[in-house]
């Protein structure tokens, strides 16, 4: 591979701001893999937000690069799965599979897109230099004729348009809007973008925590909501603490411990069939490999008040923010028709 951009690059990196600023080019913030992707004839090489390769698990896409891409190019997107009008962030999850074998077959059954939004290098030339403006022309011409799975975001410099995005989009899965300075370079690495995402409240269920990895001072906390069965669902986690809050909360959760799983809510996380079965809190990630997910388990007496930006499937898509201990809410009370349910929106139109 011979590009004016080699791999690896950290992608252009953005930062929250709770509102849209004006003057800028504004973008859906799509909910998949960011990819950073270099083509050089038939030489693919798809490099991760850490640029770590992605190649191996998407085998569609490589395909697909070869045939809609320019033939020497590099393309900063996302990758996304959607399905029945909305992206489905968990099945993308699926595919970080060390069978290839099974990557092969979730290719063909959950196809992945490849949604398009800057442009590094296009023939012999460096762009990453160039304000985005000028990227942003030369991405459109490129992309011309691209047909699915490999699409061009949609974009705008109209703030009008870019709020009813803000409020119609969520409803396909995507989870908010990023602003771009039309003057700037490509700055790897760099948090030099904004992004402006939902914010809401629930009330959860604490049912246990895990300890920090610097030792025994509550690392995260784990929540719950009760469905419709009257089952106490895991559905994420809250962590970010300072280090002398972390170690209030370890005190202070102290009279809630149990000795032992027996009648918690979430005693079969210990057992693989149920790990299998359903998201809980026990089961390995393959994100994080060996990584310790053991947890302290609490009797499920106290509810916990906790930001949220949105929800994936039944759970929280990313780690909640604490506000506050809600002692005038019973614990049974803490169900999933609190939540606020976004409009329908068929991702579709957006990708047309």
């Amino acid at each position: 591979m011979d590009l004016p951009v080699m791999p690896p690059v950290k992608p252009m990196l953005a930062k929250t701001v709770p509102d849209i600023p004006p003057g800028m080019q504004y973008e859906a913030k799509w909910d998949g893999f960011r990819a950073v992707v270099f083509r050089d004839g038939d030489e693919v090489e798809i490099g991760s937000r850490t640029t770590k390769p992605l190649t191996r698990y998407f085998p569609e896409l490589v395909a697909a690069f070869r045939r809609e891409l320019p033939e020497r190019c590099v393309v900063d997107g996302e990758i996304v799965i959607a399905r029945e009008g909305r992206l489905r962030f968990e099945e993308l999850l699926e595919r970080i599979h060390p069978a290839a074998s099974r990557v092969n077959t979730l290719a063909e059954r959950t196809p992945a897109s490849f949604v398009a939004f800057d442009l590094l290098a296009l023939g012999g030339d460096a762009l990453d230099g160039r304000p985005l403006a000028e990227r942003r022309a030369a991405l459109e011409g490129a992309l011309a004729d691209a047909a699915a799975p490999v699409h061009l975001a949609p974009a705008s410099t109209d703030l009008a348009t870019a709020r009813g995005w803000f409020s119609r989009y969520e409803g396909a899965g995507l989870d908010g809007v990023v602003a771009k300075p039309l003057d700037a370079p490509y700055a790897a690495g760099e948090r030099t973008l904004f992004k402006i995402k939902h914010k809401r409240t629930a009330d959860c269920v604490l049912a246990g925590y895990r300890e920090h990895k610097s030792g025994p001072v509550v690392g995260s906390l784990l929540l719950g909501l009760y469905d419709g069965e009257g089952h106490l669902q895991h559905v994420g986690v809250s962590a970010s603490f300072p280090m002398a809050r972390r170690r209030e909360l370890a005190e202070e959760l102290e009279e809630l411990r149990m000795t032992d799983l027996a009648g918690h809510p979430w005693a079969a996380w210990a057992d693989e069939s149920a790990q299998a079965a359903a998201r809980l809190p026990g089961a390995v990630s393959r994100w994080t490999g060996t990584k310790d997910l053991s947890w302290v388990p609490l009797r499920p007496e106290r509810v916990v008040e906790v930001g949220y930006d949105h929800m994936e499937g039944t759970r929280f898509r990313h780690t909640t923010q604490f506000q506050r201990w809600r002692p005038d809410r019973e614990p049974a009370s803490c169900t999933y028709e609190q939540l606020e349910e976004p409009l329908s929106y068929d991702l579709g139109e957006i990708l047309r």
